[in-house]
């Protein structure tokens, strides 16, 4: 078994392409699109066997779209443990407004799932013959999946032994911290605020509000994305901060499905957590360079580890 499972359960086909202007009413001409493979824990594991490891990815798959989703996951040498399912794998679009430099990000629901068909997710994990060392929880739930999903899931595993990363949000996110024993959560600060209820407006309110998260038990690790303004780490016995790094952005799209990448990449080869924590920010800032739907690439990465800066709070 694989060192790094991830489990989606709303992948798709993410198309992208850019345009001059993006305005209404306009025919808007575009660029020759790029179809890749998406959805959380998907990207992660793109980004792991980029990485130079290897890592399987857990998702229900049904219609010409799932099919494609497998063939460009086999094109990039992901090793994928498809569930069928009646509906068609959905799309996505991502538009790069080039005038402006911003991006645009269509996301489509997701085929509504029946009880049978998320359910055999689950036994999937529970027919696994050893439980991997980390697993991955990322992305949103499609309809017809219950909120406490991935709260089942945490339940399940923990006690299998593997160590739970979440990157999700809304209820799914927070039902999945009430079961307690995750490993590592990653929230943004949006996400942070609603688990906590605050404003959070300056960096003591956020430590203090991610302390609490690791002193209730609900998470060891948690992992604050901050945007252009960094990130921050908080554990029961540290508490670090990296400066986002000065790149040029390409693109803001698969950032975060790259910092949880790299990071988890950098946990299963054995290195400490704050290094781990300074893989994840390299990644992440590598994750602006590209085009499409983003993701870092590995000689960026390094390139850009040796420029992370780590402050001891």
């Amino acid at each position: 078994m694989t060192d790094i499972l991830t489990v989606t359960m709303n992948p798709c086909v993410d198309v992208s392409t850019s345009t001059t202007r993006v305005e209404p009413e306009h025919k808007l001409r575009c660029e020759a699109p790029r179809r890749e493979p998406g959805g959380g824990g998907i990207n992660v594991a793109r980004v792991v066997q980029r990485l130079g490891a290897s890592c399987a990815a857990l998702f229900p798959v049904g219609g010409a779209s799932g099919a494609e989703l497998l063939r460009l996951l086999a094109a990039e040498r992901v090793t994928a443990m498809p569930v069928s399912i009646a509906g068609d794998t959905r799309e996505s679009l991502h538009v790069r407004d080039r005038s402006a430099a911003e991006d645009y990000r269509f996301v489509m629901p997701g085929p509504a799932l029946a009880a049978d068909e998320w359910q055999a997710c689950l036994q999937c994990l529970m027919d696994l013959d050893a439980a991997p060392p980390y697993l991955v929880l990322s992305g949103s739930l499609p309809p017809g999946v219950p909120s406490d999903f991935y709260a089942r899931v945490v339940r399940l595993m923990r006690e299998r032994g593997s160590r739970l990363v979440l990157d999700a949000s809304g209820a799914a996110l927070a039902a999945a911290l009430e079961a307690g024993g995750v490993y590592l959560v990653k929230p943004s600060l949006r996400e942070l605020r609603e688990l906590s209820g605050q404003a959070l407006e300056n960096e003591a309110q956020w430590r203090a509000a991610a302390r609490q998260l690791v002193e209730a038990g609900r998470a060891e690790v948690v992992v604050l994305s901050l945007g252009a303004q960094g990130a921050l780490m908080v554990t029961r016995g540290d508490t670090v901060f990296a400066p986002a790094l000065s790149v040029p952005v390409s693109t803001t799209v698969g950032a975060g499905d790259s910092f949880v990448g790299g990071m988890v990449h950098a946990l299963a080869t054995g290195v400490s957590l704050r290094d781990a924590f300074g893989r994840g920010v390299a990644a992440a800032a590598a994750a602006l360079l590209g085009s499409g739907t983003g993701l870092c690439q590995a000689g960026d990465v390094d390139r850009l580890h040796r420029e992370v800066i780590l402050q001891v709070r």
